[in-house]
Formats: structure tokens, sequence, C-alpha cells
């Protein structure tokens, strides 16, 4: 077995050689697994000085829109994961679209065949499943056989003549694939549990264990880091390599592959696509920071030490190493994820903070998408209320929403209302109004007046005093803390709710 602890992970090469790639399908939105994915080859790129190429895979053109393309460069974007070559960024080895490279395909494919590498395989399907069957019931392997490997010519002919149209499958060797996974150590697939396989349909289509072999040979990718679910094509794609190395297509290097373990989700099952929390999009709308999210997602599998579980991406850049992510599967924890995204909010300078609230406000209606400098100051004076309370942006607008919504368009929880403002709670809001009538308009004076009219005035404790005041001027019994609330609310806004909430009350 080699040495995972050494340098082997580069080999021969520089480390500014690295070249990485990430293939999303423009078919569908991005997951928590596709993200880690793309997050721990930018890492290893970044670490080494290399490159990360951006390639699509959309042969499937019946599912491509335009607007899903645009939506994995955004949502790249929005990550932080930037790319050095693919759509948008240009470089020498496009085109990046797997759809734009049709032609290099059916040329591959072409010298393949010349060459013996591969073979025009004309079996039915029906023919496929007796002899699996067959082979199944005797107890032997169930692969493909190999029946048309070798067929004579005059076989062949005749099959050409019954107007049979043939797939092309890779003439695997003879011999055992072996490779040492930079996760996982040396691994070993026996030549009898590797049936030739197909490389293009009998229409004439490729399929991804000949296109992605293809890209990464022209596009001289060095390593490959991708999920464990692909492991059982790698042992198909290596020798794929070995051959196209043979006929003189790409650099002839076979690219380092490091297997990513599983990412499981409820009940201990791999995560899915389906599953509540395995999208892009719902972490986006609940305001989560990219930062936070790529924190949490590159401790599903890899940690910068022992005791640390919260670092900024170029703490992650600096230390990452492959050969330290576990080949155990990790399991996505949304709480945890959640507080790791807590800890990156508080990280936030308060002028940051604010801005990356703004587009949840204006969301909400309660601020235009370019404040004015009035609603900007109360914004910027609101952060230190909110900042160490807050674990995603979206909580700004309950938190927050009192502050800028206007009087015609405030209400009162109803829930808040039928559990607070019952009883006395007129007897205080009367009292509390009264007593804030003539103050000066500061987080002390208003706290100084309610205390000595509530507390030492009414005889209430605090939760019994201050708790219709709060529900009265934020409309919830949770909200920043209240005194300081009410000096940035105004003394106008405040008397009137006071005044609103008494008369439901």
């Amino acid at each position: 077995m080699t040495d995972r602890s050494g340098s082997d992970v580069l080999g021969e090469l520089e480390p500014s050689q690295v070249r990485v790639r990430f293939p999303p399908s423009p078919t569908g939105l991005l997951t928590v697994g596709n993200i880690r994915s793309a997050l721990f080859n930018w890492a290893f790129a970044r670490h080494y000085g290399g490159k990360l190429v951006l390639r699509i895979e959309d042969t499937d053109t019946a599912r491509n829109t335009e607007e899903s393309y645009r939506y994995t460069y955004d949502a790249l974007r929005w990550l932080g994961l930037n790319w050095d070559e693919g759509p948008e960024a240009g470089g020498e080895l496009g085109p990046y679209l797997q759809s734009e490279r049709m032609d290099i395909y059916a040329d591959v494919v072409t010298k393949l065949l010349a060459a013996g590498k591969a073979y025009h395989c004309y079996c039915s399907q029906e023919e496929l499943d007796q002899r699996r069957e067959a082979a199944r019931t005797a107890g032997q392997h169930s692969g493909y056989d190999g029946h048309c490997r070798d067929l004579p010519p005059e076989q062949l002919q005749a099959y050409v003549d019954e107007g049979r149209r043939p797939v092309v499958r890779l003439r695997m060797p003879d011999h055992p694939i072996v490779f040492d996974d930079l996760v996982r150590g040396e691994i070993t697939f026996l030549p009898e549990n590797l049936g030739d396989y197909v490389l293009v349909r009998a229409n004439g289509y490729p399929l991804y264990p000949l296109v992605n072999p293809v890209d990464d040979a022209l596009m001289e990718i060095t390593h490959v880091l991708r999920g464990e679910d692909l492991l059982s094509s790698t042992p198909r794609q290596i020798a794929l390599y070995e051959a196209l190395a043979e006929i003189g297509v790409g650099s002839g290097r076979t690219p380092r592959f490091g297997h990513l373990p599983f990412v499981m989700g409820e009940g201990n099952k791999r995560l899915s696509k389906r599953d509540k929390g395995s999208g892009l999009t719902e972490y986006v709308e609940r305001g989560f920071l990219p930062e936070g999210l790529l924190n949490y997602l590159a401790l599903l599998g890899w940690s910068i030490a022992e005791d640390r579980d919260v670092f900024t991406m170029a703490e992650m850049v600096e230390a990452f190493d492959i050969r330290k992510v576990n080949s155990n599967s990790a399991r996505f924890d949304p709480k945890k994820c959640e507080a790791i995204n807590a800890a990156h909010m508080r990280m936030l300078p308060r002028d940051e903070f604010a801005e990356r609230m703004i587009p949840f406000l204006a969301g909400a209606g309660l601020l235009p998408e370019q404040p004015t400098e009035a609603q900007l100051a109360v914004l910027h004076a609101a952060v230190p209320l909110v900042q160490e309370r807050m674990n995603m942006l979206s909580e700004s607008v309950d938190m927050l929403g009192f502050l800028f919504v206007d009087d015609a368009s405030f209400t009162i929880d109803p829930d808040a209302a039928a559990k607070v403002l019952t009883g006395d709670a007129s007897t205080v809001l009367d009292v509390s109004a009264k007593a804030l009538a003539d103050v000066e308009w500061t987080t002390e004076a208003i706290e100084a007046a309610l205390r000595a009219a509530l507390i030492e005035g009414l005889g209430l404790k605090p939760k019994n005093a201050f708790g219709p005041v709060r529900v009265a001027i934020s409309g919830r019994r949770i909200s920043p803390p209240l005194f300081e609330s009410m000096e940035l609310l105004g003394r106008e806004k405040s008397l009137h709710r006071l005044e609103l909430a008494r008369r439901t009350s």
C-alpha cells in the first residue's frame, strides 16, 4: 500500500500543475452533497495553487434550460467557490459544456474501435437478460459475458444484415485494477467482476463512463475528488484512461482518485435531494451565510483540528489535506449547521452584518432595496441588539420588523396578545404611557421610568411588568432588548403603540 502520509498526493507534479474539476448537471438544484464535493475540490486546488475547472454535464439536453445553467453559476458564485476555467471564465481546453463536445466523443470512439480497445456489441436486451439469469442460476458473475468480444466477421455481418444496431463496449483488461484512493487507501477490483461496459448506446448517444474520462484526459485533470457512490465506476474509468493514453488522447496521465464519504440524513439513510434540508436554495432563503454553510459542510468528513469547528475559508485552504478526509459516512445535523452559521454571524463586522440583513428586510417589504440614511441609521444601531441573538439572516424580519413597519401596518401577534395582554395588562400599559410621557428619550431614562412605575409603583415582577410593554412595542413576546428598542423606535411611535395595545387588552 502506498504511504498516504507522505507527498504521494502530488507524485511527480508541481503544486501549480494540480487540476481538479466540478462537473454538475444543470437539471436540478445543487444539494449539500454537491456543494461539499465542490468545496473539497476548490479547497484542494486553492491549497496547492492549482486550477478548478467547472464542466457542465448537460448531455441530457431535453432537461436543460437557460435558467438551470444560470442557477448553477449564480449558486457557486454565491458560495464563493470561484472557478478558474469553464463557462463564463473561458480557458484553452474547452468547450466546457459537454453538449458542445459531441464531435470530440465521436472521434475518440472511432479511434478506440480502430485500435481494438473497444468493439461493437450486437446483443439484444432479451439475450443479455437470458444469459445473465443463466449465470445467476449457476452461481456465476452476472455481468456482461463478452459474447461479442471476438466474433468472427461472418457473425458480425449476419447481425448487421438482421438490422441490429450495436452499442460500443470497452475491452476491459484481464488483470486486476489496483489504485491508491486518497481517502480510502489501496483498492483492488478483480477482472471477473469487471465486464466490458457500454460507452455508446445503440442510438449513438455517449454515456457518462465515456464522456467523463475523455473530458478529464483532454482537460488534463490530475485529481478526481468525488462521492463514494461513484467508486464502483472507477476501475472501468481507469481502464479507459489507459486506453486513451495508448491511442494518444490527452496527457497520458491517469488522475488520482479520492472518494468522499456519503452524507447521511434522518434515520441514518443517505441524504437524498428529495429530503428536507438537502437543497442549497433552502439555505439561501433562510439566510445562511455562505461561509457558515461551507464551514459546516467541510466538517462532514474533514476537520481543521480536533478541538475546533469554526474556521474561515482562508483557514480551510491553508490547512486542507485530502488524506485527512474520513472515509466513514458523515451525518448531516441541522442544529449544528445552524450553530456554525450563527458563529459566523457573530464574526461579521457590524456594518457588514447590517448590509446582509437588508435583502431580507426588503423582501418582506420593511425596507426599500436602497434604504434611506435614516433607515440605515436605525438598522446599524439595532445590530448590537440582535447580532448575538440571531442564527440566520431571515430572522431579522421578525426580530427587527417592528422598527420599520408603519403604524397603519403594525399588528400584534394574536398568540402574544392572548397570552400577555390579559388581566392587569391594560393597567400596566396605561401606567407605562404616563411614566414615559415626559422623560428624556434615552435607554437609561426609559428603563428608570418603567422600573419606578411598574416594579416599585405597582409591585410587579419584571416579567409581568415588562411583558405587556414588550408585546405592545414589538408585537411579539420575543424581541431585542426592550429599552434599547424603544429608544430606536422613538417616543411618538412607542407611546402610540402602548395606547393601541391598551385598547386591545
